[in-house]
């Protein structure tokens, strides 16, 4: 649900920039339905783009005025809103049936504490007059993303960097992000590829005043595992709080379907809703034309079929890559996660014409533990306590005997074990799961790494990973599904947004309502990965909902794309056309020429091009045409 975009000057008698409205115009992909702003003619600007979905009725425009001089803009969704109406805003008077409102309300009786009693994805800026204050939120996950930039003589935000890079006078790249993005495709950290530009944090709030910036954490994850609880009380409660999510998840004025890959997460949170929801639409997934061994769509037409309602397929080529993949690269705004965007593009500019509220399964592989590296790594595990046999003294080390029925998962995953096990085997566990998701042992020829220090990008890292907080409580499972908690999944989530964004669609992830994680973090890791199952607890509790067939499939994808057939078949002039040209050649941190001459040396499921290649159509879309961007404003 929409785009917000805000201008501070900080120092008296500096005018606001002229055409500010244009930095908005910039987002209105994000909010086709109506559009707004505020401005005091002075050092304040406030604008939104609309895509209605709760209060479809004027009243709900924004920017919306509170009492005491408060404006506020807001993207996203506050699915417990009529809660707070009924108890603890019962005595206010309401003028809109909105969830805008609500937050006003409980800003001017709670003040910035009000983000506490917040249950949705959000990210709002409220500026309150009386106290010249300036407070901004985003949600505990960072579902909804939230950029702002801070010069000696102003401050701005907005839900996406484009609107931001028109008020940097010299484009640069932040190197450290680089190094970040060259390493996991993702970054770890508030800083962005652009130098200058950060993220407000997930679970993060910020607050401008005298000029002076301040932010504060507000919610963390916090791994207290419960060890006094039977397996029974953790499968009665995961089955009541998934439910209570979708639910909520489906507070809507306007007709709500899902995403549905054929994957266990997806399918689960599309028969919920449609299981809680008589007006639930269907689903929407993606094929890959002339691609059989990509298809997951009879997965997908099972649970189709069990919820009697229709599975609406985009068929993909090779020719809608070229077509599209600028554009994704633009909406995106800076090139994260893996190729699974473009896909997500696609099957969103489907969705799009149907419904403007889409359910997906995001979060599940890092809440449940989904992902294949989790048994590659406590495989490793496994070996190392039986040799020293220590696997029953442990937090949670299954034992060889029962893994081994499981490893049957990694077929695909050979070239990535042997690699992985090339060195380093049995250190410590930290340095070893850094080594499993590196991604740059890959392009080792193709980039110059005496412009980087890895050495302080592990330190960063092992930061995250130990979580020096909880560290006495988690076992090693813990430690890799709180690593990706907090580093990759809100790269997913940003591909999640952007891509469903671009078309004026609104996504929503069940799995992430705050309730729900913070019972999953309690859930002992024998009890969520027993034996090393992937997902063992959420199967079990759900196995009644779920078609046999999703529900014992065994070559989990997670939305492949054909790359390597199309880069070594249809788009092969395509890829060499775009890293063969002049300016492909001035980037300084690798070398074009290596990437074409190593082209055909990637393997099946390989990134080591598309990283690359979504780097070079960045520089293009953004450094390049920087000019451009400017001349917005100027």
């Amino acid at each position: 649900m929409c785009s917000i975009f805000g201008y501070k000057a900080l120092n008296q008698g500096t005018p606001l920039p002229p055409q500010l409205e244009k930095l908005s115009d910039l987002l209105s992909h994000r909010g086709p339905d109506d559009r707004g702003s505020y401005t005091n003619h002075k050092d304040l600007y406030l604008a939104h783009n609309r895509l209605s979905i709760i209060g479809l009725e004027e009243s709900s425009h924004q920017p919306m005025q509170g009492r005491e001089g408060t404006f506020i803009v807001f993207n996203g969704e506050i699915y417990n809103y009529k809660d707070l109406k009924l108890n603890e805003l019962r005595d206010f008077s309401f003028k809109s049936n909105s969830d805008t409102e609500v937050i006003l309300a409980l800003y001017e009786k709670y003040g910035v504490d009000c983000i506490h009693h917040l249950r949705g994805m959000f990210a709002f800026a409220i500026w309150d007059e009386r106290n010249r204050r300036l407070f901004c939120a985003r949600d505990r996950f960072g579902i909804k993303p939230l950029y702002y930039i801070k010069t000696k003589d102003a401050f701005a935000f907005a839900s996406e960097m484009k609107a931001l890079v028109p008020l940097i006078d010299k484009l640069s790249t932040n190197n450290n992000a680089l190094l970040e993005y060259l390493t996991f495709q993702y970054t770890l950290g508030s800083e962005t590829l652009f130098e200058g530009i950060h993220q407000l944090m997930p679970g993060h709030l910020l607050i401008l005043e005298n000029s002076s910036v301040t932010l504060r954490k507000y919610w963390d994850v916090s791994y207290q595992i419960d060890f006094q609880n039977s397996p029974k009380y953790f499968e009665e409660k995961l089955l009541a709080l998934l439910q209570d999510s979708v639910r909520y998840h489906q507070v809507s004025d306007v007709p709500v379907g899902s995403y549905l890959s054929g994957g266990l997460d997806s399918t689960l949170i599309s028969i919920m809703a449609f299981e809680t929801n008589n007006e639930f639409y269907g689903s929407f997934h993606g094929n890959f034309t002339n691609h059989p061994s990509y298809n997951e769509s009879s997965y997908a037409q099972e649970a189709a079929n069990k919820m009697g309602k229709d599975l609406y397929i985009a068929n993909i080529s090779a020719q809608d890559f070229t077509d599209n993949i600028s554009k994704v690269i633009y909406h995106l705004d800076i090139p994260v996660a893996g190729p699974g965007s473009f896909p997500q593009y696609m099957v969103s500019k489907l969705a799009s014409q149907h419904v403007k509220v889409v359910l997906g399964g995001q979060g599940g592989d890092e809440i449940f533990g989904g992902y294949a590296r989790y048994i590659i790594a406590y495989f490793e595990q496994c070996i190392k306590a039986s040799i020293e046999g220590t696997y029953k003294t442990g937090n949670f080390v299954v034992t060889p005997e029962s893994i081994i029925p499981n490893l049957t998962l990694l077929q695909e995953y050979k070239p990535l074990i042997k690699e992985f096990w090339r060195e380093g085997l049995f250190g410590p566990l930290d340095e070893r799961y850094f080594r499993l998701i590196d991604r740059s042992v890959d392009i080792q020829d193709e980039i110059d790494w005496n412009q980087f220090s890895k050495e302080d990008l592990l330190e960063r890292f092992k930061n995250i990973f130990n979580n020096k907080d909880n560290v006495s409580k988690e076992a090693y499972f813990d430690k890799m599904t709180h690593f990706d908690f907090k580093c990759l999944l809100p790269a997913l989530l940003h591909v999640e947004d952007r891509m469903s964004m671009a078309h004026g669609l609104e996504s929503r992830v069940p799995f992430l309502d705050h309730p729900l994680v913070e019972f999953a973090a309690t859930i002992p890791a024998d009890i969520k990965f027993p034996d090393g199952r992937m997902k063992a607890l959420l199967k079990k509790v759900f196995k009644d909902k779920m078609p046999e067939k999703v529900l014992e499939r065994r070559d989990k994808m997670g939305f492949p794309v054909p790359l390597k057939e199309w880069f070594s078949g249809p788009l092969k002039e395509f890829v060499h056309d775009l890293f063969s040209t002049q300016v492909a050649k001035t980037r300084g941190f690798y070398d074009p020429q290596k990437v074409i001459l190593n082209l055909d040396q990637s393997s099946q499921f390989s990134r080591k091009v598309w990283g690359l290649l979504s780097l070079e159509i960045w520089y293009r879309e953004f450094h390049d045409k920087h000019h451009e961007f400017c001349a917005l404003i100027n």
